[in-house]
This record gives structure tokens, C-alpha cells and sequence, in this order.
């Protein structure tokens, strides 16, 4: 009788064991999706007072060739803090695209661009892997957003093909050898990570940039 009771024990202690082997094992499989994009209620942390002093935008903006009358778009626009720069550069002759995946952050821009009086910017809500831009554009810029995308290479090859033949690609993201703005270094790549997804997307290295305090620049053309 005591082996009997002790068998059954033994049964109900390892069903249990694979019960939460199981339950824990189906939550590694099923993690949130897009878990690291930037949230939108936080969007006054981007907009620091200091931000066009270390971000240069004019300069990024002079090395990606955006002149007036030029077709470009802001990727991953957010808040739309470049997108606004980019509007006033391009000129009224000139068209932005703001791209973004999430619903919030294109409400976002299309009410500040609606209380700057801008005309010449257009929203487009992208998914993980296609913006859904037009073709023929003259520069596309991502800032500080090309580690939260989920299929890097993908996206970059829709970007691939939607630049002009002289168009120009600009990735700006945070260096992990320096403090200040910006998200925890574990969260950070090195510039050798983003050559490497731009060459398996045709892209090809046109410059490497170190001007900015605390960021890279990469411009890549196809």
C-alpha cells in the first residue's frame, strides 16, 4: 500500500514538473512583439533642449545631400523632431516622407506638422520590414532607430530600392565608447554591425562619419 501511495506521488510531482516546463517554455517561444520600440509616452524625453546642439541636423543634413526641392524620408520618425527639420530644408518645391510602424507616433507628427504649418510632409505607416516609401528618393535618413527594427536587412533592401541612383542612405545611432543621451550600451551597436546588414542589402559604404559627440554617421548609397 505504502508503494502504491509513493508511486502516485512520484507521478503527480514529475506531471507537475513538465506542466511548468511547459508553460515556462511556450512563453520563451512567444515574446511581445516589437518589445523594444520606443514608446510613444515618452516622446518628451527626445525633444531636449540641447538636442539640435549634439545632433547637428544641419550637418547630417548637408553630408546626405537634402537641398531644396528634394524628395526624402525620415524612417522610424517618431515624434517627427527631424522630420520638422527636414520639411524646412527641403522646401515648399521639395517632399518628406515620415515614416513610422506605430499608429501613435504618425498622429504624433501629423499634429505637429498640422500646428507648424507644413504642407510639403507626407505620413506613411510602415510594418516591421516595409515602409512602404516611394521610389526615386534622394536620401533617406534613420535616427536613432535602426536597432529596434526586427528584420534589419529586409528593411534595408526596401530602402535599397526605393532610393534615386544617386540617392543617398544615413544611418545615426549611438556609439557605445561614450556617455551621455541615448539608450543603455547593451542596447547600442557598433557601426561594423550596420556595414554588414547594408552589404547583404546591396548597399554599398559611401562614408563613416565620427563628427557628432556622441553618435556615428553612415552614409550608403547603392
Amino acid at each position: 500500500m505504502l508503494a502504491a501511495v509513493r508511486r502516485v506521488m512520484t507521478m503527480v510531482l514529475v506531471a507537475g514538473a513538465l506542466c511548468a516546463w511547459s508553460v515556462g517554455t511556450l512563453g520563451q517561444q512567444a515574446p511581445t512583439p516589437h518589445g523594444r520600440l520606443f514608446p510613444p509616452e515618452k516622446l518628451g524625453e527626445l525633444e531636449g533642449p540641447d538636442r539640435d546642439e549634439w545632433q547637428e541636423p544641419d550637418r547630417i543634413m548637408d553630408e546626405l545631400g537634402i537641398a531644396d526641392g528634394a524628395r526624402v524620408a525620415d524612417v522610424g520618425a517618431g515624434g517627427g523632431w527631424f522630420t520638422v527639420r527636414l520639411a524646412r530644408r527641403v522646401g515648399p518645391n521639395g517632399r518628406v516622407f515620415a515614416e513610422d510602424i506605430q499608429r501613435q507616433m504618425i498622429d504624433s507628427i501629423n499634429r505637429r506638422v498640422e500646428r507648424e504649418g507644413l504642407r510639403n510632409v507626407e505620413t506613411r505607416q510602415g510594418t516591421a520590414i516595409d515602409p512602404g516609401l516611394p521610389d526615386n528618393l534622394d536620401a533617406v535618413l534613420i535616427v536613432d532607430t535602426y536597432p529596434q527594427l526586427d528584420d534589419r536587412v529586409s528593411m534595408l533592401k526596401h530602402l535599397a530600392k526605393a532610393l534615386a541612383p544617386n540617392g543617398r542612405l544615413g544611418i545615426v545611432d549611438f556609439r557605445k565608447d561614450v556617455y551621455g543621451p541615448g539608450p543603455a550600451m547593451d542596447e547600442r551597436l557598433e557601426p561594423e554591425v550596420i556595414m554588414r546588414d547594408a552589404e547583404r542589402a546591396g548597399l554599398r559604404l559611401h562614408a563613416h562619419h565620427r563628427f557628432l559627440r556622441y553618435q556615428y554617421l553612415l552614409v550608403f548609397k547603392r
